[in-house]
């Protein structure tokens, strides 16, 4: 009887959470590698939800380490709560966010329906989360000026990928260095789609519930309830500044109104010695031209007018100019250091004056002999 009620409650659940639909999607998906798991399926691969096999907990919910029948590794996130407006449009939503395809975004492998909330599967990236590598203790890495920069054109490009180039596009929602991950080549991937929003055709924004991590959260976000392309761009402004100062998206040191890596920021570049707020490996490694644009870059983006912010693709190109203008610099730099090198080598190949003097003098004396 308790078996026969327990089917009976998965039955439900998964109807309730757009099953029926998922599976009638997917038979059109005729190349989709989407799969629906069974609870059963995911409660094994993590060897039922054991401590030891958390990755993460966040404002959605765990997420475990499972290792799926196939021997694939993946993470499986059990979210907390789903409201039931978004229960009606979950399967949908999911099937979209699986046909997304791109190098720098988290791909999402499948999804459990017969549970109250569903829970999904996501590729497995062994390298922890951005904020980690930027602010633990433990992992506190020495990671050049270059890889910082290219970690945030790989963010931002990705974001891009979605805002204008999915269909429908992608709003995020929640972008954070805890939300982008590394792989074992420090390779970035953006995850956590738990407050996306799928933006229709004729719309630019979404009036929704602010969900989000405050000390990212777009202010004009937090008073319109909103949600646009420009909320994503404010968002990563802060992974930028969090890249390149190291300093963490609020922090208890200094002035009670500077408390936020976005006003501190903004206080120091009107004051006119942001510069100072960089990380020291980043001051020296990085001209001054290149952090004077990237600087000038983020305040933009900060801007309490989001019609005033770059969209992420402007975003994503203007860090990827500021790179190569880096790059550059360090390429002539390098050149002119040989150029030296093979001068000063050739120079001692040369014969001198008074070489070639004594050597005639030699010549002469030998002919008179």
């Amino acid at each position: 009887m308790q078996k026969r009620r327990l089917i009976r409650a998965k039955q439900r659940f998964f109807e309730q959470n757009g099953g029926v639909i998922m599976q009638q999607h997917m038979n059109s998906f005729k190349t989709t590698t989407f799969k629906i798991y069974s609870e059963e399926e995911l409660e094994k691969a993590t060897n039922k939800f054991s401590e030891e096999r958390i990755l993460g907990r966040g404002g959605h919910g765990i997420v475990y380490k499972g290792i799926l029948e196939d021997n694939t590794v993946a993470a499986i996130k059990k979210s907390k709560v789903m409201e039931e407006h978004e229960t009606k449009e979950f399967a949908k939503e999911m099937l979209i966010l699986s046909q997304i395809n791109h190098k720098n975004v988290v791909k999402l492998l499948g999804c459990c329906l017969e549970v109250e909330v569903p829970m999904l599967v996501y590729e497995y990236i062994s390298n922890g989360t951005l904020y980690h590598y930027i602010h633990e203790k433990n992992f506190r890495a020495h990671i050049p000026s270059d890889i910082r920069l290219r970690i945030a054109i790989e963010s931002a490009g990705a974001l891009a990928y979605m805002h204008s180039s999915a269909s429908p596009p992608i709003l995020h929602g929640d972008i954070k260095s805890a939300n982008i991950l590394l792989d074992d080549n420090l390779v970035a991937k953006v995850s956590d789609f738990g407050a996306s929003k799928l933006v229709p055709n004729d719309k630019a924004e979404i009036a929704t519930l602010v969900q989000g991590t405050v000390g990212y959260l777009d202010p004009d976000y937090l008073l319109s309830c909103q949600l646009t392309d420009k909320s994503d761009v404010y968002s990563f402004a802060i992974v930028i500044l969090e890249l390149l100062t190291r300093k963490k998206a609020l922090y208890l040191e200094g002035p009670e109104e500077n408390r936020s890596l976005a006003s501190s920021f903004c206080t120091a570049k009107n004051d006119g010695n942001f510069l100072e707020i960089f990380d020291a490996q980043v001051r020296d490694e990085l001209k001054l031209e290149v952090l004077e644009e990237i600087g000038d870059l983020v305040m933009q983006c900060l801007s309490m007018n989001r019609e005033e912010r770059p969209t992420m693709r402007e975003v994503a190109e203007r860090l990827e100019m500021a790179r190569r203008s880096q790059r550059h610099t360090l390429a002539e730099e390098r050149c002119a250091e040989e150029t030296k090198s093979l001068l000063g080598d050739l120079v001692g190949l040369c014969p001198t004056e008074s070489d070639m003097c004594g050597r005639e003098a030699q010549r002469v004396r030998n002919s008179q002999l």
